[in-house]
């Protein structure tokens, strides 16, 4: 069995997906985490791959940039796949001055300047959440870990290049932990067909002080991410 944008079989996945935005991040912990793992997905070369971790079997997959190209990916896999458990490990930005780079950030909820919720919550606001349970034992891991992480509020964006110094303060305002371009669909896509998801990040820019890790540091700066993700599976 396939779906139009997955070629993988009906039973290739487990029940939860780790999943990263850059397909090449995918096939990173797939080899380097993973014992007996295969390929299971290329087309677009949107990466999948199942092996063990643990003896615990789990599949990594990427969903690409932004809330269309997640969100079709997640559902695919909830509706096509009986995925059950889906948890983003990605990259966000901070504006909080106590949020620096390479913390990892782990959104409660997510508000969005995006409709897709909307759209489909007959135009009013939709509360898009992470499961509870994941969300708590996620916590408990990072402190067996002695991982600092911090939980709170997304906001997902449409637009990565936006220079709303307005918006900025806002968010500063609010609380806000991360700005992603992702978590809000996936948290409406588990919720709307029954399935449970959680948003892991890792703070790559801070929008207001303009700082960033490079690309080459950014492979070393995501394994503490990738540790809490694949303990939390049990």
């Amino acid at each position: 069995m396939s779906t139009l944008h997955i070629n993988s079989k009906k039973n290739d996945f487990s029940d939860i997906v780790l999943m990263p935005g850059d397909p090449l991040r995918a096939k990173y912990i797939a080899e380097n985490y993973l014992n007996n793992f295969y390929q299971i997905n290329n087309t677009r070369l949107m990466l999948a791959y199942t092996g063990f971790y643990k003896n615990r079997k789990v599949s990594i997959m990427s969903h690409g940039i932004g809330i269309p190209s997640a969100s079709l990916y997640v559902r695919e896999l909830i509706v096509g796949y009986d995925v059950k458990k889906i948890i983003r490990i990605g990259t966000c930005g901070a504006v909080r001055d106590d949020i620096k780079l390479r913390d990892i950030v782990i959104s409660m909820g997510a508000c969005t300047d995006s409709k897709v919720n909307r759209i489909k919550f007959n135009n009013h606001d939709f509360c898009a959440l992470s499961d509870f349970n994941m969300l708590y034992k996620t916590v408990e891991i990072s402190k067996k870990l002695n991982i600092n992480v911090h939980v709170g509020n997304f906001f997902t964006t449409d637009s990565f290049y936006n220079d709303d110094a307005k918006m900025l303060k806002i968010l500063k305002k609010y609380n806000v932990l991360g700005v992603d371009m992702e978590t809000a669909g996936i948290y409406g896509i588990a919720s709307e067909f029954k399935a449970k998801a959680l948003s892991i990040c890792t703070v790559s820019d801070h929008i207001v002080k303009q700082e960033s890790i490079s690309s080459g540091d950014r492979e070393s700066s995501f394994n503490d991410m990738i540790n809490i993700a694949l303990e939390s599976i049990f």
